[in-house]
């Protein structure tokens, strides 16, 4: 499938959506490249932009970040599928790198699982992470998470496959459990390998909690590229990507970065316009600035060089038009209206 056409033309990067290429082909070609490949998450259009001009090759749009800033609400099943695809369109159109899409549990059964895989296609995600939670799922950092039982969570894998194969796309799927805190390691090692077999184009096994764990995850299913989160303050150690890369993981998400962040600086922001009535200059950009990011600039440039061809082509308009009107003239003079006309 075609790439999605975002509202402006790519700026110069090699690693972004190539022409004629789909987002999944882009990710794909990225992740074959060595390295841990970075992917913040991007919340919103907004983020989206700014993960693109900070020089990422990829954007992750997160569950988590989508319902903080959506719906004001935690990360527990309250948000929907048709929710999230939404969101993931905006975010999709708004850059040229391929973005992940947290699909979260399905948001039901198989045959679920195989719309919510054609809904991502459709709204130019280049992969969807999917997890075997069962519903109302949760944050993969937190307590008192449950799984759905293996062979469901293997029959979603191969529904979602399924789905991805009748619609003829490249869609990556990303195969993650949640069985590491809600059952043991060695269930979590199990179920990634079992994904892998069932057609997961990328492992993720969440919240493991040393790097001994991490080195175990990334042992199995060699040919397959390993993902892991980033979450400060979260379950798994954070390690520089360098080191990550190392242990075996190709693809990085740091899911609550950016909200984290963005919400400090608010939290900053409407302080310091409580106090003295503007916010703390160190948090601010300018406004030439703000106006660069949002691309009013390009904007503008890009709609100089229309207005110059409206012009062009008014005036010819108008000279064909007083042309004509000479022509009906002068032969007006010569016969009746109904010759002319004949």
């Amino acid at each position: 499938m075609a790439a999605r056409c975002p509202y402006f033309t790519a700026e110069e990067s090699a690693r972004g959506i190539r022409p004629g290429e789909s987002p999944a082909a882009a990710l794909r070609r990225i992740l074959a490249e060595p390295g841990a490949h970075q992917a913040p998450c991007c919340y919103d259009a907004l983020a989206a932009r700014l993960v693109e001009r900070a020089g990422f090759p990829i954007g992750f749009m997160s569950g988590f970040c989508v319902s903080a800033a959506r719906l004001g609400l935690p990360d527990v099943g309250l948000i929907s599928y048709g929710e999230m695809v939404d969101q993931g369109r905006l975010i999709t159109e708004a850059v040229s790198i391929p973005i992940i899409g947290d699909g979260d549990n399905g948001y039901g059964n198989s045959m679920n699982i195989k719309r919510t895989i054609k809904g991502y296609i459709n709204a130019g995600f280049a992969a969807i992470m999917l997890e075997d939670q069962v519903s109302p799922k949760a944050c993969g950092h937190t307590s008192g998470r449950k799984v759905v039982p293996r062979e469901e969570a293997i029959m979603h894998i191969k529904a979602a496959v399924d789905a991805r194969n009748e619609s003829g796309s490249d869609l990556v799927i990303i195969g993650r459990t949640d069985s590491r805190q809600a059952i043991s390691l060695d269930e979590a090692l199990c179920r990634a390998k079992a994904f892998a077999d069932a057609g997961a184009d990328v492992l993720l096994i969440d919240a493991l909690a040393s790097v001994e764990e991490m080195k175990a995850f990334c042992a199995i299913a060699p040919k397959v590229p390993k993902m892991v989160n980033m979450i400060e303050g979260g379950r798994t150690p954070v390690l520089p990507p360098e080191e990550l890369a190392k242990i075996g993981y190709s693809l990085v998400i740091y899911s609550v970065s950016l909200l984290g962040a963005s919400i400090r600086a608010m939290q900053d922001a409407l302080v310091g316009i409580k106090d003295n009535g503007v916010p703390p200059p160190s948090i601010m950009p300018s406004f030439n600035e703000l106006k660069d990011t949002l691309g009013f600039d390009r904007y503008y440039k890009e709609d100089k060089q229309y207005q110059l061809l409206v012009s062009y082509y008014t005036m010819f308009i108008f000279l064909n038009y007083s042309f004509n009107n000479e022509y009906y003239y002068v032969n007006s003079m010569q016969f009746p209206n109904h010759m002319i006309f004949s």
